[in-house]
């Protein structure tokens, strides 16, 4: 008797550099590896200026190695689409990489950049995600690659991560949709952020920040607090026309009915 595989939900979350996906969402993701999945962590870029000592190739290397030592902690296959740091345009060309990447992961649910973020990277590594979610289902939009894959057969359901303190350039705070509960899943996403092992040194020199789990902690604990759990992360999805309007994600992570999460 042959038994007829079921087909594993993809998950892409798509962001900028190694260590946005960890800070924002790795709790989630754990989540859905639970539900069964299928995960890929995809960074625009390397990290190729995350150092003040080594040279860009050399600390990409390194960076690249660490995003994947990250992805293995959550059974993800980890992807970088070579993007330089601080050189993120939205333009036709990234726009065609961009797209490519997505039809080849083939997700149903994609996690990215919000729109609004302290820096150009992130804003527009949303921007790019956003427009290669439609065009990635266009069948006449080529993204001129020697050996295509082919277009999507729909849309997929997007979200939008937390910007960096929940905030707008102005320190307004961005108003989540929903909130998921990563208490039990804290660890791991506590574990993949400490594979970043490179970034503590950069970030002590560059931001004045010595403390690059902690302020991990500080963040999930907030956004924790605001829903009554120990830990939370909280997203916002895209429903403009003609996206998805049901919320998949919520669904998933929501199976055993016992309230891992909470809407706003």
């Amino acid at each position: 008797m042959v038994i007829p595989s079921v087909k594993k939900t993809r998950v892409l979350a798509i962001h900028a550099h190694p260590d946005d996906i960890e800070f924002q969402c790795a709790g989630t993701l754990s989540l859905l590896q639970r539900a069964g999945c299928q995960l890929h962590l995809t960074t625009m870029t390397a990290g190729d200026c995350g150092s003040a000592d080594l040279k860009p190739e050399e600390i990409a290397q390194i960076r690249r190695d660490e995003a994947r030592q990250s992805a293995s902690v959550i059974d993800a296959e980890y992807q970088c689409l070579e993007f330089m740091d601080l050189s993120i345009t939205a333009d036709t060309t990234s726009h065609r990489r961009v797209t490519e990447a997505i039809r080849k992961t083939r997700p149903d649910i994609v996690l990215t950049a919000p729109p609004i973020d302290y820096m150009s990277d992130h804003e527009m590594t949303s921007r790019l995600v956003r427009d290669a979610c439609f065009s990635a289902s266009v069948p006449n939009f080529s993204t001129h690659q020697w050996d295509p894959c082919s277009p999507l057969e729909h849309i997929p359901h997007l979200y939008y991560m937390d910007p960096m303190e929940g905030v707008d350039w102005f320190r307004n705070p961005v108003e989540p949709d929903f909130y998921i509960n990563i208490s039990s899943t804290y660890e791991q996403k506590k574990q993949m952020l400490a594979c970043h092992n490179s970034q503590r040194t950069w970030l002590q020199k560059q931001h004045g920040i010595d403390e690059y789990l902690s302020s991990m902690h500080r963040w999930s604990s907030q956004r924790g607090k605001e829903i009554r759990v120990p830990f939370a992360e909280a997203f916002r999805q895209h429903t403009g026309h003609p996206y998805p309007q049901d919320n998949l994600l919520l669904a998933l992570v929501c199976q055993d009915g016992k309230g891992k999460t909470e809407q706003t």
